[in-house]
């Protein structure tokens, strides 16, 4: 390939809009695609109007023939911001939480090698095995569940347990007939700091150490409508909290769902998943959640006209353990949003959506109630998505 086929690669990949893919590139035995989309909305939550990022973001895969039937593959993606920061500060999923400046974030680096019999090996930040059982609410443009158990840690991207976008490690991933089957181990030793949130809580985790984590999803297509989803995710975190007290636990979740239709046909769909779980997630103080249970749904019917209406309602509920261990604070994140989605061609999508919060975080000191309830409220967004 000469320099001048390089670089107009280079800026199809830094400006193409994203979401599936266009192939740019074939010959007999390599492939280049790039995909991602390019998203602008305007949102109305906390007593602010703005303009923000819409999950903005750019991936490309390289995928290669070998002999005997086997495949490689390389899949790189990266989280864009481009209309600069905000004081509503969002992250690649859109979630309320801090965000650096930085206009490039990673989301996604993996390589791997695949064969039609025998599954497939990667090697990489990819999305966890947990993300099979719970993928199928996850369709909200602004707000999306965050009581799967996807994005830990107060709604960041899953990276350190794996279960969402987990980093350092290793899939297998197979077929047979109906089920498929996805095998998951983190091979890492991680120390994260957690920022503090001013309200000087002794009990608040302000730092974590993760060692190796281990997930399995199961998917099983039990008609051309039905989906059946099963599995779990394990690990043993460790936290300093921030009185210097070490806490050493089991993180653990497991769970399953059902889906009815397929989101980008005509028609019906449905899904919904539960887990239950211990030391896998935080509250927005950054306390563990020593137990809690989580439940999403979404229902939607796409019309022949290119507009589809949805609904979802979400709720993560920490469970006696946790109230035991903060006083009797109660930490149920609950709410639903229900939004119109005008497809105008599958490339360029128009939307409204809504969301009405209904979580309880009572306490006896009225500061901890206040700062647990900062991120979650009730709001508007309007916004366009382009997608290759």
């Amino acid at each position: 390939m000469n320099k001048v086929l390089a670089a107009l690669f280079f800026v199809v990949m830094i400006y193409a809009p994203n979401g599936m893919a266009i192939e740019v590139y074939k010959d007999d035995k390599n492939a280049l695609e790039i995909g991602g989309f390019v998203g602008a909305r305007v949102i109305n939550t906390q007593g602010v109007t703005e303009v923000v990022n819409g999950s903005t973001r750019i991936n490309f895969g390289f995928t290669r023939d070998m002999s005997h039937d086997w495949k490689t593959f390389v899949k790189f993606e990266w989280g864009i911001n481009p209309f600069g920061n905000s004081s509503i500060s969002y992250s690649s999923e859109s979630n309320f939480e801090t965000e650096s400046g930085d206009f490039l974030n990673n989301r996604l680096g993996y390589i791997g090698v695949s064969h039609a019999d025998y599954g497939s090996i990667s090697v990489g930040k990819q999305w966890g095995a947990w993300y099979d059982v719970v993928y199928n609410t996850n369709y909200g443009y602004v707000w999306d569940g965050n009581a799967s158990g996807t994005y830990t840690y107060n709604k960041s991207d899953g990276a350190i347990n794996g279960t969402g976008r987990g980093d350092k490690s290793i899939q297998y991933r197979n077929r047979w007939g109906n089920l498929s089957i996805a095998v998951q181990m983190q091979l890492k030793s991680s120390t994260v700091e957690i920022e503090e949130d001013g309200t000087n809580d002794p009990d608040q985790l302000v730092m974590a150490q993760y060692d190796n984590t281990y997930g399995l999803g199961l998917t099983y297509q039990a008609t051309d409508k039905l989906v059946i989803t099963a599995g779990g995710n394990f690990g043993e975190p460790e936290g300093t909290t921030a009185s210097g007290q070490i806490v050493a636990e089991t993180d653990y979740i497991y769970g399953a769902g059902l889906t009815w239709g397929t989101w980008d046909d005509y028609g019906f769909y449905a899904a919904m998943n539960v887990n239950q779980n211990e030391f896998h997630d935080t509250d927005n103080l950054g306390r563990f959640l020593q137990d809690a249970a989580g439940l999403e749904t979404i229902a939607a019917y796409y019309f022949d006209n290119n507009i589809r209406l949805l609904a979802s309602y979400n709720v993560l509920e920490a469970g006696d353990d946790y109230q035991a261990a903060n006083d009797g604070d109660v930490f149920k994140r609950q709410f639903a949003f229900a939004g119109v989605h005008y497809i105008w061609d599958r490339s360029v999508v128009f939307y409204l959506e809504g969301r009405i919060d209904f979580s309880d975080f009572s306490s006896s000191d009225p500061e901890t109630e206040a700062m647990q309830s900062l991120s979650e409220d009730d709001g508007i967004a309007i916004g366009i998505r382009y997608t290759l």
